[in-house]
């Protein structure tokens, strides 16, 4: 069934405000989502009903906030199609992509075990990334190659922001131990090909980390389907609250990590001289973990799941294109990523001839439309497009085809209003 947009905008109690006289048109959901009702009132719950340290109490509330705690473990690892024991909590993606680098970068030093050495980095190992990926996907990849010696190369893209599969298939090769890339790009809107570039890695024996940020919020995703090792994605980008992010990977690899984090919570036993880990996923969970976020993360993956994934899906794929050939037909503004009817994510970031994308942005806010401007956490992306900053509107399930017939109708306007 198609999304009952109408209905599913009750839920947003942030719409039903006016900015300078005008009804919120909410265009930024790539940066973060806005909360039903639902996620607001159950966070709120936890305070002030279950209120309590978890895995560490005997007493009612502790026991029931545990519960609560580990049966929102288990509902994200559904949604995402995972087992719970493969679910770490973080407080969002880049902090999951982090535990990553700096896990290996234990490893490498040595820390472990023998279980561990299948993660060890060497001078001459290389770890790709690719040319459109948000900095937390890029600049903590540059660090671990810096700390371990290794090279650190890139996939090269198209014009229209499509990787350029020929030259991956000669870049990741024997010397590859890390293939890191997102899903979706939170500039361009491009879908990447994870199937594929999953195969190229694992053929050379190389680990395979999946930034599922802008994906986990629009598509049906299967992690064990998809084949990657490790995924990492945000609640707050999928109607979750704001402070929990999730580090997927699969049970034998986390097991074999060594932690990034230490101290409370994650250990089995402790002396002076030396101490040993809890089994995945309490052995990445120092100290006291995101409790009511990442309960009222669950209720998000929930809210989800009843509006049905392949629906949602749907809905933000079409605004998706709408959005790309409405501002593609405007006269001075430049669509970035895949050409119109191309597929793409619910997004569209832009230029405007002789406009800063601030300005764009501020023009728009005056009418009460919410969009982002700026490099959006891409820097060489931008450079790679020869730009230096976008503009970005982005859709979520309360969207409607009318709020992008506004957004549209605004932008004819802007390049007049600053009399060009």
């Amino acid at each position: 069934m198609p999304l009952d947009v109408a209905k599913v905008r009750e839920d947003f109690p942030t719409l039903k405000q006016t900015v300078g006289g005008h009804p919120l048109v909410y265009l930024d959901s790539a940066a973060t989502s806005l909360k039903p009702q639902v996620v607001i009132d159950t966070e709120r719950k936890f305070y002030e009903e279950q209120n309590s340290a978890v895995h560490r109490g005997a007493h009612t509330l502790a026991a029931n906030a545990t519960e609560l705690f580990e049966n929102a473990r288990a509902t994200v690892a559904q949604f995402v199609g995972a087992n719970a024991n493969e679910i770490v909590w973080t407080s969002n993606t880049t902090a999951a992509i982090n535990l990553v680098c700096y896990s290996i970068s234990n490893a490498t030093a040595g820390r472990g075990g023998a279980e561990a050495e299948r993660f060890r980095l060497n001078p001459g190992d290389e770890i790709v990334v690719t040319e459109m990926e948000h900095h937390a996907n890029l600049v903590p990849w540059q660090e671990l190659a810096l700390r371990t010696g290794t090279s650190l190369r890139f996939l090269p893209i198209d014009d229209f922001g499509a990787i350029r599969m020929d030259e991956a298939a000669t870049i990741i090769g024997p010397r590859t131990k890390v293939l890191a890339f997102t899903h979706v790009s939170n500039v361009l809107g491009t879908i990447n090909p994870v199937a594929e570039l999953t195969r190229l890695a694992h053929n050379v024996g190389a680990l395979v980390v999946l930034d599922a940020a802008q994906s986990a919020p629009q598509f049906s995703l299967n992690l064990h389907d998809l084949g990657v090792d490790f995924a990492a994605f945000s609640g707050h980008k999928m109607l979750g609250p704001l402070g929990i992010g999730v580090l997927y990977g699969k049970s034998a690899l986390l097991n074999a990590l060594p932690p990034f984090l230490t101290g409370g919570s994650m250990i089995t036993e402790v002396t002076m001289t030396r101490s040993e880990y809890l089994p995945a996923p309490a052995r990445f969970e120092a100290g006291t973990p995101q409790i009511s976020q990442a309960i009222a993360l669950a209720a998000a993956s929930e809210y989800l799941t009843k509006l049905g994934m392949d629906a949602v899906h749907e809905h933000e794929a079409e605004l998706g294109q709408l959005l790309a050939s409405g501002v593609a037909e405007i006269r001075g503004v430049q669509l970035l990523g895949p050409r119109p009817g191309e597929p793409r994510a619910g997004l569209a970031a832009f230029t405007v001839e002789g406009v800063h994308p601030h300005d764009v942005a501020q023009f728009l806010d005056n009418v009460g439309i919410a969009v982002r401007s700026g490099h959006h956490c891409a820097q060489p992306l931008h450079r790679r497009l020869s730009i230096a900053a976008s503009t970005r509107a982005s859709v979520s399930v309360y969207t409607t085809a009318d709020e992008i017939d506004t957004f549209l109708d605004a932008m004819t306007g802007v390049r007049k209003y600053f009399k060009l």
